[in-house]
This record gives structure tokens, C-alpha cells and sequence, in this order.
């Protein structure tokens, strides 16, 4: 486990369609179960994605290492 990996994840979660703000609230849950520095992997197929994630990770200070809609990477930033 090589956290200078660049595909390093430490968690996968498919969000299917839903949408995006029964998807940011899941997301909060899921992000702050994780470590500072864990990455999680995110499918998420809703179009609202593309802007929302990035937004959203910029407003609470996640990093978004890497979005290909409809996957997106991020990792969770330091306590």
C-alpha cells in the first residue's frame, strides 16, 4: 500500500445515479469514516456530478485528485 501511488485507493463506493444532494450528504458520511490521506474511489453517474464534486471538495478542503466523470478520486484532507 503506497500512498505515493498515484492509483492508490483505500475505499471504492459505486453512487449509481443517484442524485446529487442525497449523494453529497452519503458522501460526507463516507469521507469522514476514512483516515486523513485515504482516497476514496467514487462512481457517480449523475450529470450534476461534474460541477457539484468539485465544489464540493473545495468547499470543505477535500482534494479532488482526479475526475474522469464518472469517476472521481478523493482524498480526505488532514485533520
Amino acid at each position: 500500500m503506497n500512498q505515493a501511488d498515484p492509483d492508490h485507493v483505500d475505499a471504492d463506493w459505486d453512487a449509481g445515479d443517484m442524485g446529487c444532494g442525497e449523494l453529497i450528504l452519503e458522501l460526507r458520511t463516507r469521507v469522514r469514516a476514512m483516515r486523513p490521506g485515504q482516497v476514496l474511489r467514487l462512481i457517480a453517474r449523475d450529470p450534476g456530478a461534474i460541477e457539484d464534486l468539485p465544489a464540493w471538495c473545495r468547499m470543505t478542503g477535500h482534494r479532488l485528485n482526479r475526475a474522469e466523470h464518472p469517476t472521481y478520486f478523493i482524498q480526505r484532507k488532514e485533520d
